[in-house]
């Protein structure tokens, strides 16, 4: 049984081997071709965040589209004190803190002293509509796994950036 496991592991690990790939390679054709995304941390391309994001976060897109119907995933940079205010999405949002402390608080106002500490590995799921805001301490990534159209709705349209005056 030892030995079977271990033949297992080793072809799967052959074949993750040969099926890296760029985002958005499709290997084989017709019926049995498959899709392999393979992002390693060394070559993502980061990108200024969308233009509903406070200034100064980064994002990358992982998989799939967040402006289409479907699943997704994009991870977020943000710097070290990074805030966003309070908001919800139309959807569910499924969030995973791929390095740093991600601070999650809940409700229609931003309120420091109800910030939950998420450190590196921690998963959050938050319904369709759940009014939750953000804080970061130190560097912090967050992977979200979605499903499109995604959107972000300010709770208080001042806090919207795309209502600031344009400079």
């Amino acid at each position: 049984m030892r030995s079977l496991l271990v033949s297992v592991g080793l072809l799967l690990v052959a074949g993750a081997a040969s099926a890296q790939a760029v985002p958005g390679t499709v290997h084989g054709e017709g019926k049995g071709a498959h899709h392999v995304i393979v992002a390693d941390p060394g070559t993502i391309k980061w990108a200024p965040a969308p233009a509903s994001l406070p200034a100064g976060a980064r994002v990358t897109l992982l998989d799939g589209d967040p402006a289409q119907p479907g699943p997704f995933t994009m991870r977020l940079w943000m710097p070290d004190g990074y805030r966003i205010p309070p908001h919800f999405h139309p959807g569910v949002e499924r969030i995973t803190v791929i390095s740093g402390t991600f601070l999650l608080g809940t409700g229609d106002r931003f309120d420091a002293s109800g910030l939950n500490t998420m450190e590196t590995g921690a998963y959050a799921s938050m319904g369709a509509g759940m009014r939750h805001f953000v804080q970061t301490r130190g560097e912090t990534v967050v992977q979200l796994n979605n499903i499109g159209p995604w959107a972000l709705h300010y709770v208080n349209p001042a806090d919207d950036p795309r209502n600031a005056p344009k400079q």
